[in-house]
């Protein structure tokens, strides 16, 4: 039998030194640590840059009765040279920037990128966005909406938000996943827990 590889956790990593290099619309930490090895024993002293985030939320819409999905368009500079567009199709989703409960962000975030009430929330999974580089750490949920009542621009000025709300049919939502018009991380890990849990959704919500 194969000797089992140890476990790590945090206490396996020695900080020596961290500092803020950059603090604005995003902050920039640079780190001096050492982390223990799985051949044993301690690397040598590495240095890594650390984009640092709050926690986010991501609320995948739905309405069981139409078939439909609520999502949103709005401008991403990180696809800002993307082939296609730097406006993906996404789910609603925001920062815990503020003393609320995860489902309390959700429940704002939905009437703030789309005007609409959510209910019935199921939480999807917890997950890290990019942890090569990234502390953000993002929570998806599925809420149920009236997918007729969907339509106009939102988003909060002083944001410099501008927000295009979009309904599409579950196939062509699935039909989007499979070209690839759907393209970020978030949307497409919702979608695909959709597609598997459908029945029992309805069946939760019925």
């Amino acid at each position: 039998m194969t000797d089992q590889l140890p476990t790590f956790s945090k206490d396996d990593v020695k900080v020596l030194e961290r500092k803020t290099d950059y603090d604005a619309f995003l902050q920039v930490d640079s780190l001096q640590l050492q982390h223990r090895l799985f051949a044993g024993g301690w690397s040598e002293t590495i240095t890594r840059e650390l984009l640092v985030k709050t926690p986010a939320v991501g609320v995948l819409l739905y309405d069981p009765k139409l078939e439909q999905l609520v999502m949103v368009k709005q401008f991403r500079v990180g696809m800002l040279d993307d082939e296609d567009t730097p406006w993906p199709l996404e789910l609603v989703a925001g920062l815990v920037d503020k003393d609320e409960s995860l489902q309390q962000v959700a429940e704002r975030e939905v009437t703030e990128e789309t005007g609409l009430q959510a209910s019935d929330f199921i939480k999807i999974c917890d997950y890290y966005n990019s942890p090569g580089a990234s502390s953000e750490r993002v929570t998806l949920f599925c809420a149920r909406v009236d997918a007729s009542r969907a339509s106009g621009i939102y988003g909060l000025d002083h944001e410099h938000e501008d927000i295009l709300v979009e309904v599409l049919s579950l196939e062509s939502a699935r039909l989007a996943v499979e070209s690839g018009a759907i393209n970020n991380a978030m949307s497409l890990i919702a979608l695909q827990w959709l597609f598997s849990h459908q029945q029992s959704i309805l069946a939760k919500w019925a």
